[in-house]
């Protein structure tokens, strides 16, 4: 068994064999002064330039380097949920691996959340991206999100962001929620702040990002609002649904069979159709609030499957 350590820092990195000598190099002067024992997790989500190699060089050299290889690439999100389910620091700081976060600002996460928080969340106000590209687009999402969720930050998407153990525990990561999880935390009774950190200009490579993000954002906002709203109350969306329709099914065909006895003819009418239609799609949503029900009884009560494969992992000299 591996000691618990006071802090463990997360980073997913992938193309990164420019930077990561630097990040190394930047979290050890700015982590050493302050912790007694930590460990910095990097996760190469199936990098295609030669950070792989630089990762081994690293681990070799460093003995607080956990170095951890997907067997392919991934995603972020999940290279982040396998960096946290290896962690064993009792505090756990996730950060980018491109050098724009500071390192030197983790003390200041972890004094924060050890005021009495669970989730304290980086916010950069002072941002060096492009204005119309970057800064724009992240200032309308943060205000969505927040107005959806209820949760209400200044920038979801900074990376640095520090957690106690015990939260990040609650919580299974897929698809690109790793952007969310203020709000999953939230959903799991956390309590979450925010405090003002440094943001660098990329100095090396190329954003990983593009314009389809914009769309997965918006997917994965209306399942976290799912998520939220209606959880453990499935029945609560689509049964409500299903009544309304079922209500509008029996208004229209009563309505129906009383111009039917005053002799009109109604079998061409639209509103029959329509009447038959919402009776089926009632029935239906009614239906699907139950296998929800169900559905999440067999998520709360099955043991979850991990969405990352582990190649191998890096710990100081040793390889398993």
């Amino acid at each position: 068994m591996t000691s618990p350590k006071e802090l463990s820092v997360v980073v997913p990195i992938y193309n990164e064999e420019e930077s990561l000598p630097e990040l190394v190099d930047q979290l050890l002067a700015a982590l050493r002064p302050a912790f007694a024992t930590f460990e910095i997790v990097l996760v190469n989500d199936g990098s295609t330039d030669r950070t792989a190699e630089v990762l081994a060089e690293l681990s070799n050299q460093v003995k607080e380097i956990v170095g951890v290889l997907l067997r392919k690439n991934y995603g972020q999100t999940a290279a982040m949920a396998a960096g946290f389910d290896i962690a064993i620091g009792e505090i756990v700081v996730s950060l980018d691996g491109d050098l724009q976060n500071d390192p030197a600002d983790i003390p200041l996460l972890v004094d924060k959340l050890r005021e009495g928080y669970d989730l304290v969340s980086g916010w950069r106000y002072k941002r060096k991206d492009s204005a119309l590209q970057r800064k724009l687009p992240s200032k309308i999402a943060n205000r969505l999100i927040g107005r959806v969720t209820g949760v209400r930050l200044h920038d979801y998407g900074c990376s640095l962001k520090a957690y106690r153990k015990e939260v990040l525990a609650d919580m299974r990561l897929y698809g690109e929620l790793h952007r969310f999880l203020p709000v999953l935390a939230n959903i799991e009774g956390a309590r979450i702040t925010e405090v003002k950190v440094n943001h660098r200009g990329r100095r090396y490579g190329t954003s990983k990002y593009g314009i389809d993000r914009t769309f997965r954002v918006l997917m994965d906002l209306l399942t976290v609002w799912f998520l939220k709203s209606f959880l453990t109350r499935p029945m609560y969306v689509f049964g409500f649904g299903g009544l309304l329709a079922i209500a509008g099914s029996l208004l229209a065909s009563f309505y129906l069979f009383v111009i039917k006895l005053m002799g009109t003819d109604i079998g061409n009418r639209p509103l029959l159709t329509l009447a038959l239609v919402l009776g089926l799609a009632g029935v239906q949503l009614f239906c699907f609030g139950l296998l929800g029900e169900l559905q999440m009884r067999t998520y709360h009560e099955s043991q979850a499957r991990p969405i990352y494969r582990i190649r191998e992992t890096l710990r100081g000299n040793t390889f398993s």
